[in-house]
């Protein structure tokens, strides 16, 4: 009896982690994601051992993140490994928390969408977040639903999606008790029958804004290279050039279609382009040479913004030129063949992948972390502080339109805080018209024979970023070292098609390919809810999950030392 409890328990656990795993890109299994939990949260029972519910939940679970972020493991073994035996804690916490609710009668679709929501948000905390595969992301496109991520951001849509089945458990349960015809599981169906019904409107209703409040701005380009990191860590000055003048053959293409802006992937550009470094440096090396093509190319041509390496000089006492402070940035070009004085450092590094930590506080836990790392040596960058704002120039002559426009590095576009932050001003008035994303996600394919084979990252981050136009009305034109460029607009549609370009039609299909697309951007004028008080559902969620995780923990504590002070 004892083994098949078990097997039970297995069983069930497994079956949630495989619709989990389906319903999210590329397998795109969506409509699966409202019943996904069902065997989760029905295993969760009062009359299931809690040791043999946590132990089963964290193995599944450890499985679940080791097999969907198997992209990782190439860059950093051990670091995916940490990282995965982390994130599977959230496995057995939730369990025995929805245990814990069903004990004392908690209506499981408000207690399910309450803790996976909070999961959610607790998921990679010490990392400062790792908003990956989440319920919402398997919605990407379920364009009328998602648009309730301009209130609730994300997490709306995965509260949801987890309130539809907590209640398909509470039928299911209600079902095998006989008491199915009760009143209260009538009240309760039709309460998230309304949720659902009422978002489905909303969306329609913001949706059919957009004719009103969109306007089409200027033509944009994108231009898409297709290196894997392991050819551009190669350090060849010959591998260098040879990116380079692959971009910039793509970005010509990009300005006889007529762009206005142009804009290269993260880092490509495998220079220093920060003017303070580049003033100290001969005028033949090699980082003041890209400079002056990239002003060359952009004068009487178009904007462009490339990524490159950014930083604050120190002079040697022998008359070398190193850094003080490292930047990964992005630098706007002007079409009359200036540097903007403006530059973007990012801001939210990648821990391990951007920088290691401790490196001041604690040097020895810096140096065991080194280990994880995929270099040998400190690669450590400086974190930016300015949510810095571009600005160009529409058109010809006094009265040409000004656009105003920010960039999130790599997976910036992952974090909705960032996207929010950069929406608006002090005063809370919208002050962009796009945001651009540019990102070298060559570190997540693989390099054989010549060959480049994406990973599911690709198409996974490009889902995510959907909820970041939603979120804020923000158009977001995407340049992606390996894929995928692509435009999405402010309701959230991953753009097939564009007016010119050399990629595939369909945007997800722009995968381990190189080529550039031009097309006109979007601009909203509404400002959303969501840029103007945040992530407040995540966090209510996730407070309330901490304390349904401590709170009994500590009842206990109190118990016995109340009862340890009576015995006194």
């Amino acid at each position: 009896m004892k083994i098949n409890r078990l097997m039970l328990y297995c069983s069930a656990f497994i079956g949630s982690a495989l619709l989990l795993t389906v319903i999210q890109p590329p397998f795109g299994w969506s409509p699966l994601a409202w019943f996904s939990l069902v065997p989760f949260i029905l295993v969760s029972s009062p009359k299931a051992k809690a040791s043999h519910l946590a132990i089963i939940a964290y193995i599944v679970g450890l499985c679940y993140w080791l097999g969907n972020l198997y992209w990782i493991a190439p860059v950093t073994c051990l670091g995916w490994l940490a990282f995965c035996l982390y994130t599977a804690l959230l496995w057995p916490a939730l369990t025995l928390c929805l245990r814990y609710c069903r004990m004392k009668k908690v209506p499981l679709f408000l207690a399910s969408a309450v803790l996976f929501v909070g999961a959610e948000h607790l998921q990679g905390l010490f990392l400062g977040g790792f908003h990956w595969r989440l319920l919402a992301h398997s919605q990407y496109t379920n364009v009328t639903l998602i648009q309730i991520a301009d209130i609730f951001g994300a997490a709306g849509i995965s509260f949801l999606v987890a309130m539809v089945n907590g209640l398909l458990c509470e039928l299911i349960i209600a079902a095998r008790q006989k008491e199915l015809l009760r009143a209260g599981n009538f009240v309760k169906t039709a309460s998230v029958c309304a949720a659902v019904v009422l978002a489905l409107a909303y969306g329609t209703w913001r949706i059919s804004q957009s004719d009103e409040c969109v306007e089409l701005g200027p033509l944009v380009g994108s231009c898409q290279s297709n290196v894997p990191q392991s050819v551009k860590d190669s350090g060849s000055p010959e591998a260098d050039k040879e990116i380079f003048d692959a971009l910039l053959e793509n970005s010509k293409a990009c300005a006889q279609a007529g762009a206005e802006l142009i804009v290269w992937p993260e880092t490509m550009v495998a220079a220093v382009l920060d003017q303070r470094v580049l003033r100290l440096l001969d005028s033949h090396s090699v980082h003041r040479t890209f400079d002056k093509t990239l002003r060359e190319h952009s004068k009487d041509t178009a904007f462009l913004l490339v990524g490159a390496t950014g930083g604050e000089p120190k002079i040697q006492p022998d008359g070398m030129v190193h850094f003080s402070r490292r930047y990964n940035s992005a630098f706007l070009y002007r079409p009359d063949g200036s540097q903007a004085e403006k530059h973007y450092d990012k801001i939210h590094l990648v821990p391990f992948g951007e920088v290691v930590p401790f490196k001041k506080t604690a040097p020895w836990l810096h140096s065991l972390l080194m280990k994880l790392t995929p270099y040998d040596y400190d690669y450590t960058l400086d974190y930016g502080g300015e949510y810095t704002v571009f600005e160009m120039a529409g058109g010809q002559g006094p009265g040409a339109q000004v656009y105003r426009f920010s960039v999130m590095i790599c997976y910036e576009d992952t974090v909705p805080a960032i996207a929010r932050r950069f929406a608006l001003d002090d005063q809370g008035q919208k002050r962009l018209d796009w945001l651009v994303n540019i990102s070298n996600d060559g570190w997540f394919v693989r390099f054989s024979d010549g060959k480049v084979t994406p990973s599911t990252e690709l198409v996974q981050h490009t889902a995510i970023c959907v909820f970041r136009a939603v979120e804020n009305r923000l158009a977001v034109l995407r340049s992606v070292n390996t894929g995928i460029s692509c435009l999405i607009d402010t309701v959230g549609r991953v753009k097939n098609g564009f007016l010119a370009g050399k990629l595939p039609n369909k945007a997800m299909a722009r995968k381990g390919i190189a080529g550039w697309f031009a097309d006109k951007m979007p601009i909203d004028e509404r400002v959303t809810f969501f840029s103007k008080y945040g992530q407040w559902l995540d966090f209510c969620c996730a407070g309330a999950s901490f304390l349904l995780i401590a709170g009994p923990a500590l009842a206990r504590f109190v118990r016995k030392k109340k009862f340890a002070g009576a015995a006194g």
